[in-house]
C-alpha cells in the first residue's frame, strides 16, 4: 500500500522529481522557519480575511481561496523562486516543454465545517484533451497552518498519477498529507487528491503554488493578476516565469499597438521592460531546441 515519501529540505531537484515520477506526490518537511511563516502571514492575511467562500461543492461553501499572490505579497515571490521547488519542477516538466511557467498562486483556507471535496486530478482544468503520456504540472502546497486528518489536510492517492483512466481510489488508498506548518506538499497534475474535511475548531491554511508547461493556459491569468505596471520591478526571472517571455521560438511575441513605424512590428514579451529587441539569442537556442525535439519523435 502506497505511503507518500518525505524529504528534507536539503534534498536535490532531480530526487525530488524522481519522488514525484514515481509516486505522484511526496512531502518535503520544514522548508521555511516561523520567521518566514509570520512575514507570509503579515502580507496576505488581510487579502484572506476579505476573500468570500466558494459557492458549489468544488471550491467549498467553508472555502476560502485567495489569489493574485505574486503581485500582492514579496514573500510569496520568495516561494515561487524557491531552488528546490523550481528546480524539481524544471526537471520534472523537462520532458514535454521548452520553458515552464507559473500557472496559480492561491492561498486555501478550509474552515471548520467544510466537508471532503472531491478527489480529481488537476490535470483536467484542461479537459480531457491532453494525451495521457504528457504531465502538465508540478503543483505544490505550503503549509501555512499544521495540516492534519482533523483540520482537512489534503487527501492523497499515492501512485494514482500511473493508473488508468476511470480507476476509483479506494478508501484504504487514500492518505493525509499531514505536515507541520512550513512543509511542502509536491504533487503532479495526474495524481488523485483533494482537500479534507475540517472536524476542527480553526481554519486550515495551505499555499497553493503551481507550475505548468510553458504552452498552455494558465489557469490563474498572470498577465492580469500581475499586470505589466507590478511586474515592470520584479526580478527578471520571476517575470519570465510569469510568463513575460518567449514560450518557444515562435510563443508569445507580440506587435507594439502604436502609431506606423513607432516600434518594431515583431517584439519578445521583455521589450514591455526594456523598450529594446534583444539579438534573440536565447529564442535560437529555443529554436534549436524545439529542432532537436522534433527530429527525436514523440517523447
Amino acid at each position: 500500500m502506497g505511503e507518500l515519501q518525505r524529504l528534507p529540505a536539503n534534498s536535490d531537484p532531480d530526487t525530488l522529481a524522481q519522488v514525484l515520477r514515481d509516486d505522484g506526490a511526496a512531502i518535503v518537511e520544514n522548508v521555511l522557519d516561523p520567521a518566514a511563516l509570520d512575514q507570509l502571514k503579515s502580507e496576505i492575511m488581510p487579502y484572506v480575511e476579505a476573500t468570500e467562500p466558494g459557492r458549489d461543492d468544488f471550491t467549498g461553501r467553508h472555502t476560502t481561496r485567495t489569489g493574485a499572490l505574486v503581485a500582492r505579497s514579496p514573500a510569496c515571490r520568495e516561494l515561487v523562486m524557491n531552488k528546490l521547488i523550481l528546480g524539481g519542477a524544471n526537471a520534472f516538466l523537462d520532458p514535454f516543454c521548452e520553458r515552464i511557467q507559473l500557472h496559480l498562486t492561491q492561498l486555501i483556507r478550509i474552515r471548520p465545517g467544510q466537508g471532503k471535496q472531491p478527489l480529481h486530478r488537476d490535470r483536467l482544468a484542461w479537459g480531457g484533451f491532453l494525451q495521457d503520456s504528457i504531465e502538465p504540472q508540478f503543483n505544490t502546497i505550503w503549509a501555512v497552518t499544521d495540516f492534519t486528518e482533523e483540520n482537512g489536510a489534503t487527501q492523497v492517492v499515492p501512485g494514482s498519477s500511473k493508473w488508468e483512466a476511470g480507476r476509483e481510489a479506494r478508501p484504504e488508498e487514500i492518505r493525509y498529507a499531514e505536515m507541520a506548518a512550513g512543509s511542502v506538499l509536491v504533487y503532479s497534475g495526474s495524481v488523485i487528491h483533494s482537500g479534507g474535511a475540517n472536524q476542527a475548531d480553526h481554519d486550515r491554511m495551505g499555499l497553493n503554488i503551481t507550475y505548468a508547461l510553458g504552452w498552455l493556459r494558465q489557469e490563474e491569468n498572470q498577465y492580469l493578476s500581475c499586470p505589466p505596471h507590478i511586474a515592470k520591478d520584479f526580478d527578471p526571472a520571476l517575470r519570465d516565469l510569469l510568463g513575460y517571455c518567449m514560450g518557444s521560438y515562435a510563443l508569445g511575441y507580440f506587435t507594439p499597438p502604436t502609431g506606423p513605424g513607432e516600434n518594431p512590428e515583431v517584439v519578445p514579451p521583455e521589450f514591455l521592460f526594456s523598450g529594446k529587441v534583444t539579438d534573440w539569442s536565447e529564442g535560437d537556442d529555443l529554436y534549436e531546441k524545439v529542432s532537436e525535439r522534433a527530429c527525436a519523435g514523440p517523447v
